[in-house]
């Protein structure tokens, strides 16, 4: 589940991809077509033992220009150690062996890749991939703290199983991992020394010891808008309902089943975080309990079940929203939605509102487009076309912002 990795917003960002001699570089290759789908220019550099695993036409084939490998290229590629530094956004080296890292760490250029990360003003960015005991050298600890000193950014590795058959840390981290980083490298740093708390999903609310009442949420907008807030420098924490998705080891998740498990984990964070944007479809009643056992028909042709409230959350946080803080809401609606949006916006204290229908096709739950109507509480208004939820999501925070 990677919907919400697929953010196309970076036309004109330029990455320079470094890959080295591991058995793992095979993996550069769905890392380029990753960016490439994201609307990143791609140009790359294979060292001497990349190309024994892998040769540099795979990476043309697939959109890289230019593609380098070898020092001193013949025609007129005399400057080649120098166009990254001078067109790129960032470096990413994935695969980084050993041998790579310390050529950064102590400034060596005897080969294409290190002059042109010694030459690199830019954010760089290394996915160590190696031999756990290679890692876990001394030498190689020390050359990572060096290269960690200077700002260069470190993406794993992961501990698992390595070609060799051993076990450690070594591994190249996953490829999700190095791609959002990366992102993140080239994204506005505009969400820098915010901390924003997001509830995405449904809510189960038990009745017996099978049976639940939810919703079919699937928490793909909440995850967006989680992702674009992280990449855009965002401390981010989410309150998830019962879905799984994917987020950076740096983004603090909270899981929870039911509505009361939201309200407590919500209004907890919700005193040290700056943003508060709760797209969790939480259900307003709960079953009354029929207790720990599972309910057995037995003979009975009709069932009558007694629901009681739940606290609403996104009314809590906003009667308690101080004014350095900002709260947005989402209204899923199946008619007269400005209507709707506009009285939930008072009622509840909100600094914007999203509603959608959640009739329509391609909107609302389990779909991966919205529609949606956008409402502030200085009273502009928008209606935003059917567009990926990844771009609904990095719109939000653009109005946001502005405000």
């Amino acid at each position: 589940m990677n919907e919400h990795l697929n953010f196309d917003c970076f036309l004109g960002k330029r990455i320079h991809l470094g890959v080295c001699g591991s058995v793992a570089a095979y993996k550069s290759l769905d890392l380029l077509r990753m960016y490439r789908k994201a609307g990143i220019e791609v140009s790359a550099t294979l060292t001497s033992g990349a190309q024994e695993f892998i040769k540099g036409l795979s990476f043309e084939a697939l959109g890289a220009f230019k593609v380098w490998d070898s020092m001193f290229p013949a025609g007129d590629e005399i400057f080649g150690h120098l166009e990254p530094g001078q067109a790129a956004d960032a470096l990413v080296v994935a695969p980084a062996t050993a041998s790579t890292l310390a050529r950064m760490a102590y400034g060596l250029a005897d080969d294409m890749l290190s002059c042109q990360a010694l030459a690199f003003p830019g954010p760089k960015l290394v996915a160590p991939a190696m031999n756990p005991a290679m890692w876990n050298a001394s030498a190689t600890r020390d050359n990572c703290a060096l290269l960690a000193k200077r700002g260069v950014e470190f993406i794993g590795p992961d501990c698992g199983d390595v070609a060799c058959g051993d076990h450690g840390s070594g591994r190249l981290a996953t490829l999700e991992s190095i791609f959002v980083h990366s992102l993140r490298a080239v994204s506005p740093d505009d969400m820098s020394g915010k901390h924003v708390l997001i509830t995405l999903g449904p809510t189960r609310e038990k009745w017996d010891a099978v049976r639940f009442w939810s919703n079919p949420s699937s928490g793909l907008m909440g995850a967006c808008i989680a992702m674009a807030a992280w990449l855009r420098g965002a401390k981010v924490t989410v309150v998830s309902g019962p879905v799984n998705w994917w987020f950076p080891a740096d983004v603090n998740v909270i899981k929870v089943d039911s509505a009361r498990q939201m309200f407590e984990a919500a209004t907890d964070v919700w005193p040290e975080c700056t943003t508060g944007c709760l797209t969790a479809a939480v259900a307003d009643f709960r079953p009354v309990p029929h207790g720990d056992s599972k309910f057995k028909k037995a003979g009975q042709d009709s069932l009558s079940v007694n629901f009681e409230s739940n606290s609403d959350i996104l009314k809590t946080l906003g009667a308690t929203k101080r004014d350095d803080q900002e709260l947005i809401g989402f209204a899923a609606e199946t008619s007269d939605i400005e209507k709707a949006a506009a009285g939930k916006l008072k009622a509840k204290n909100l600094d914007m509102i999203i509603a959608n229908l959640i009739n329509m096709p391609g909107a609302g739950f389990e779909s991966f487009t919205n529609s949606v109507y956008v409402l502030d509480k200085s009273g502009r208004a928008e209606e935003w076309p059917n567009l990926p939820k990844t771009e609904i999501a990095w719109r939000i925070w653009d109005l946001l912002l502005q405000n």
